[in-house]
């Protein structure tokens, strides 16, 4: 009985420390986003005329596993100060409490609590969308333009991916724009974002 006992005080400990050392599941791989090749941007009317915008400084988190897009994860976070429409005197405006209030609420995030496939190349992120000090979910459509292998010049293997996704959102919502007259009149209450990704991995080693 004894010996018994000990062989299986041996086992089970023996067994935690397998557990202990065991590597937790690795997560999917990891993509570096090209900013160079990569765009937020906004489609805004202004009485009944489309005005677009852009932020030009954008940070993007991806995770992804081609065979498996559910288990991707995305991260994003938008400097309000960044807004750029071509026009100085409208993007001090925009910066400004009257719309954005860029000193106080410097970034707009989303970040993705599940993945869901729709159809070919298309999924759904579902995720919180925060702009100023307001948080919503939010679905927010993408499309998988299509992925390509090329070498690199050390003469290892890169993988590159596009992506497409939008949707319309109204800014009135989120406190953006709101309070007077000439701003919610005058400028259309629906945004429409135009998001474009250029990402890419390494291969192997």
């Amino acid at each position: 009985m004894m010996r018994s006992m000990s062989v299986l005080g041996v086992f089970l400990l023996g067994s935690v420390a397998a557990a202990q050392d065991a590597a937790p599941p690795a997560g999917p791989p990891t993509w570096n986003v090209d900013r160079s090749h990569s765009q937020v941007g906004f489609v805004v009317r202004h009485f009944f005329t489309p005005v677009r915008g852009k932020f030009d400084s954008v940070d993007v988190a991806l995770q992804l596993d081609p065979a498996d897009p559910t288990t991707a994860s995305v991260e994003v976070r938008i400097a309000v100060a960044s807004v750029n429409t071509g026009r100085d005197r409208r993007d001090n405006d925009l910066r400004s409490p009257n719309f954005f209030d860029a000193p106080t609420y410097p970034a707009i995030t989303f970040k993705s609590s599940a993945v869901r496939v729709t159809g070919p190349d298309e999924y759904v992120a579902v995720g919180t969308l925060t702009i100023k000090d307001v948080s919503r979910e939010v679905e927010l459509p993408i499309r998988f333009l299509g992925r390509q292998e090329m070498p690199t010049r050390d003469g290892g293997t890169r993988e590159v991916a596009g992506f497409e996704a939008g949707l319309i959102i109204d800014r009135r919502e989120f406190g953006v724009g709101t309070g007077d007259w000439a701003r919610t009149n005058v400028v259309g209450g629906d945004v429409k974002i135009e998001i474009t990704i250029e990402a890419g991995r390494r291969l192997g080693g």
